[in-house]
Parts: structure tokens; sequence; C-alpha cells
């Protein structure tokens, strides 16, 4: 069994949480997630199965979409509702004051890691110290929001709801109360659906349960999703028999003898003689060689 396995994460689940039940459920031990989500999260989790672990680390796409619940008004020790309330205001904030600020955290912005992340500061995670009352100083880094929308706002309670695009490293809840912070009332997180990540969708996903049911009535490969689909977006070269069998074992390839090379573009998803996905290569035009990039096959 090998390819990618989309779940929606039920909540209170840590993303090792669901590896760990899928590994009982399957009955395979060979199995990797594609991107963190913090255990109030729900949403998608691609899974790798078998052999296309090997890409977990790999993915071409590594934009992701959320939908996040907030409130204004308040402030956390974990920039959410979970966390221990800090400070609260009474601050009143319209719909145009939000819109007005959303420009701010749109495009490539610097982002402060919170404390309550798995980020490491020498080698140790940093919700570990938060979880003892210590604060370490974290460097900013940057982060690339795509596309940030203001869905809903109620102003008589100040929640509403913020459509996000992003880029890996982001977090949400750290946006929401750095909006809060930019308004002068503070802002906290509420709850948190990531609807894509890497390509794949809701629609591509199943429940726990659902995945058990597959797996009692002996059809879990009708979920399990082709690797190629990670590089779908990549264009595509078909080497020939030898040049497969050269592939496969890490031989560089003469660019100039691989039919389908384009000018401009370096990295391609490789099939194999066979028409089968076998993994990625990048063209070095400086050398004229195919260097491979992971091999799958």
């Amino acid at each position: 069994m090998n390819g990618i396995l989309c779940v929606n994460k039920p909540q209170d689940f840590t993303s090792f949480d669901v590896v760990a039940k899928l590994r009982g459920i399957l009955r395979i031990k060979r199995l990797g997630h594609g991107g963190t989500l913090d255990p109030m999260a729900t949403g998608v989790l691609p899974v790798f199965v078998g052999t296309a672990t090997k890409a977990c680390d790999i993915m071409p796409d590594n934009t992701k979409s959320y939908r996040a619940g907030f409130r204004l008004g308040a402030v956390s020790d974990t920039q959410d509702v979970w966390g221990q309330v800090q400070t609260t205001s009474d601050m009143a904030v319209s719909q145009a004051d939000i819109e007005a600020v959303i420009p701010d955290f749109t495009g490539k912005i610097m982002q402060l890691p919170p404390m309550y992340s798995a980020v490491q500061v020498n080698g140790k995670r940093l919700y570990d110290l938060a979880r003892q009352g210590v604060e370490v100083e974290r460097q900013p880094r940057e982060i690339e929001v795509s596309q940030l929308v203001l869905e809903s706002y109620d102003s008589s309670n100040r929640e509403g709801v913020l459509s996000i695009s992003c880029g890996k490293g982001t977090y949400i809840r750290t946006i929401i109360s750095d909006i809060g912070d930019r308004l002068g009332c503070g802002g906290i997180m509420t709850s948190l659906v990531r609807t894509s990540s890497g390509g794949f969708t809701l629609d591509d996903c199943h429940t726990l349960e659902e995945i058990q049911q597959a797996r009692d009535e002996d059809r879990l490969e009708e979920l399990i999703l082709p690797i190629e689909r990670v590089f779908e977006k990549l264009p595509k070269l078909r080497l020939g028999e030898a040049q497969t069998r050269m592939y496969r074992n890490g031989v560089k390839l003469d660019l100039e003898r691989v039919r389908g090379v384009r000018d401009g573009i370096s990295e391609y998803a490789v099939y194999g003689s066979d028409g089968g996905f076998i993994g990625t290569a990048f063209a070095d035009r400086e050398n004229g060689l195919l260097r491979v990039g992971k091999n799958l096959g």
C-alpha cells in the first residue's frame, strides 16, 4: 500500500496522534504526515503511506489555506481561546477598522513565532519552555500570506471569520493576535480549519471513522491517492528503458538525450518507461545534466 491518504483531522488530536491511529487501522508502520496541525485545529492532513513517505519533505506546493474564527478584545498566553486570558478590552471595532489593517498582513511579512509553538531555540521546543513558564527571545521569520479576507464580522460581539492562504511556517493565531495588537484591543483565535494543503482539499479527505470502515470492508485502496498528485503541477518527463534504469540507480542523465526538457524550467516530475511515476529531477544546464531529485521508484 503506497500513496497518500488525506485525513480530516479531528479536534483534540495531534498530527502524531493521527499517524499513530492510522498505524493501527492500516496495519503499516511506514507513515508520515505533510504539515503539522495544532490539536485544536481540524481539516486537511495528508498522510504519506509506504514508499510515498520519501516525498514528505519535498512537496513542491507548500501553500495552505485556512478558515479561522477570531474574537477581538482579549489577549491570551497561547494567542487562542484555549489559553489563559491575560488582558481584555471593551474597545469598539468596526468591520471597516479590520479591513483597513488587513493589507499590512498580506504579502511577505515578518512574524515572531509564538512561545506555544514547535519552533526550537537552543535545541528546546518553545512550547516545552512555555509550559515551564519560561519565555525566551525569538527571532522574527519571513512568511508569505497570499490572501487574507474578512469573511464575516459581528461588531456586537467582535467575533468573525478570516479566510487565509499562506506559505509554510505561518502561525494563523499569531496573525490574529498581531491584528488585534494593531487595532489596539487584542485578539484571539477561536477556531481553525485547514481547508487545503499541498494541493489537497477537504473534498479529498476522510474521517478516521470512514477509514476504519473502509478497512473493515476491505476497500482501503479506494481511499489512497497516487503520490504523483503531489507533483502534478510539475512538467513531466518520460524516460526510455535504459534511462529509467540509470535514474533508479541515481545516475545523472545527459540533458540533451532526455525528451521533454523545456527552456527555463528546472524541476520535473519523472515517469519511467512503463509510464509509472518514479520521482523528481532537476535540469543542471551549466553541466548539461539531469540530476535525480527524489527517487521514489
